[in-house]
């Protein structure tokens, strides 16, 4: 029942949506858009600097009347988010991050980014795994 966090990354579409510092705001919500996710990673020469997720947009651009053709997210973004590391177990997270102002977390092993998980990925996966056992 308490699986670790890379079981649930398994478990799920692997990819590493980021993108650089520099990218305007524009440019990132459009990967979001794409890739129909509510936050991107942002990446600088391979070490993670932060995330940008849909609340950013609206409270640090469209509420601030910034212009997201010309704003890159480097002046947007949550600096130095919050990471989980990839052997923590499903539930250790929740009990750890709940209640927390932040919806996204990215996922660390051995210091290298290895995925993203969200708070929904987390209550899936618990009802997922609460199922299995009644059956």
């Amino acid at each position: 029942m308490n699986s670790p966090i890379s079981a649930l990354l398994d478990s799920k579409e692997s990819a590493i949506h980021t993108v650089p510092p520099h990218a305007t705001v524009f440019e990132a919500v459009q990967k979001m858009v794409t890739a129909r996710i509510g936050a991107v990673l942002v990446v600088d020469e391979g070490r993670l600097v932060g995330i940008f997720s849909e609340r950013d947009v609206l409270v640090r651009v469209v509420s601030l009347h910034r212009d997201p053709l010309t704003t890159p997210v480097a002046h947007v973004m949550t600096i130095d988010p919050i990471t989980i590391d990839a052997s923590m177990p499903v539930e250790d997270v929740l009990d750890q991050h709940s209640g927390k102002e932040f919806r996204h977390l990215p996922v660390m092993d051995e210091g290298h980014l290895v995925g993203m998980v969200s708070v929904r990925d987390l209550l899936r996966w618990v009802a997922q795994s609460s199922n299995a056992q009644v059956d």
